[in-house]
């Protein structure tokens, strides 16, 4: 495993992969794998600076869920389904997996979502329209939000 350090505008995104897939893409610093990079992070900063610069809407760098279980992975599935430019409320993504009674451990899957951007946990807000936890503080979330809804009134 590679690790490299991405630097967003709106502060530095730590990333890791192995030869095949994206693992980490997180707002502290990694303490696994060794720095360097490869074809993978290569191609996840590309995006990145597609995504930041509002050319791309979508990632489509291989990613890896090892060590999640299958709960966690149909939350980040919702998440990857919510479209750029628009939230939803943790609420409805308790709805979207069947099951209104998920609310906490579908707001605690995003909390440990481990591929963050890439995985788009900052589009869910609480259902009073506030913006509510994010791994990399709420600093980051509004300004990812704003950025995105900047780019679609382009």
């Amino acid at each position: 495993m590679l690790r490299t350090v991405y630097d967003a505008p709106c502060g530095k995104l730590y990333l890791a992969a192995t030869e095949d897939a994206l693992c980490r893409a997180c707002w502290h610093p990694l303490d696994i794998g060794k720095e360097g990079t490869n074809d993978v992070l290569d191609e996840a900063r590309r995006q990145l600076d597609e995504y930041f610069s509002g050319a791309r809407r979508e990632f489509d760098v291989p990613l890896c869920h090892a060590g999640s279980t299958a709960f966690q992975q149909r939350v980040w599935q919702v998440l990857k389904g919510i479209p750029y430019g628009t939230t939803i409320s943790y609420k409805a993504e308790a709805d979207m997996l069947g099951d209104n009674k998920v609310i906490r451990a579908a707001a605690h899957a995003n909390a440990l979502n481990p591929l963050c951007i890439f995985v788009p946990c900052h589009r869910v807000i609480g259902s009073n329209g506030r913006l509510t936890g994010y791994s990399g503080g709420l600093d980051k979330k509004r300004f990812l939000l704003e950025m995105e809804k900047a780019h679609i009134s382009l």
